[in-house]
């Protein structure tokens, strides 16, 4: 039997962007998940993690051994502070991201129609992620002051778009959770079972699997910044 990854979650390591933005900051995309909790363990560098919740505005400090999870609704940005911060990304229902859990931070003009937010979502190259991320500092930025002064209305609409924009989602979303976390889940209920019976049936089937990391030159560009992933299925 191949060994699935512990609990239908991804994996992957994250470099995060050192590219300055227009508040003189350097990192990624600000974005929010729908329905993820999402975990960094730092294994280079120095960085923040920026982050707007309905209790404000707050920023986290990122250093070799910390490891810091968010759930879903907390809009984020990670921050390079000397050009070398790297992540490794431990993602709730493996296969969500992909399939569109995640929302940038764009302004609200942008998340109010589909076609435009998939025209400013998308990345081929490095100019469309700068493009990108710019934009999403924007529509970040204006969240972040509103949530600085006590105000909360702009989040709460924030949310309702990202959520809008994700409705024709759900069905698959549903599909990929049953056959991941939900199936690893009953996985380990049908082991405690044959434990219980005295017997050794999965334990006889043992098996292990390594993934290597991709070339640098193959990397992803991601939302914050360039990603090695890892085929886990």
């Amino acid at each position: 039997m191949t060994s699935t990854f512990p609990g239908g979650t991804a994996v992957s390591r994250l470099h995060v962007y050192d590219w300055d933005a227009a508040d003189g900051l350097c990192g990624g995309s600000p974005h929010v998940h729908l329905a993820c909790t999402e975990a960094y363990v730092v294994v280079g560098g120095r960085g923040e993690l920026h982050t707007l919740t309905a209790a404000g505005p707050a920023r986290t400090e990122l250093r070799p051994g910390t490891v810091v999870w968010f759930g879903p609704g907390t809009i984020h940005r990670a921050i390079n502070l000397d050009g070398a911060l790297q992540v490794v990304v431990v993602m709730q229902n493996s296969g969500l991201p992909e399939a569109g859990d995640a929302v940038l931070a764009f302004p609200p003009d942008i998340l109010a129609d589909p076609e435009a937010y998939q025209r400013a979502a998308q990345v081929h190259t490095e100019a469309d992620a700068h493009r990108r991320r710019d934009l999403a500092i924007e529509g970040y930025s204006a969240l972040g002051a509103d949530l600085a002064a006590g105000r909360t209305a702009s989040l709460e609409h924030f949310y309702r778009q990202a959520v809008a924009l994700r409705t024709d989602r759900l069905d698959r979303w549903e599909t990929v959770w049953r056959s991941g976390p939900l199936a690893a889940a009953q996985q380990t209920a049908e082991q405690l079972r044959t434990l219980r019976a005295g017997r050794t049936d999965h334990l006889l089937q043992a098996a292990l699997r390594c993934e290597q990391p991709p070339e640098a030159a193959s990397r992803a560009l991601g939302m914050c910044g360039r990603l090695d992933t890892y085929k886990l299925e």
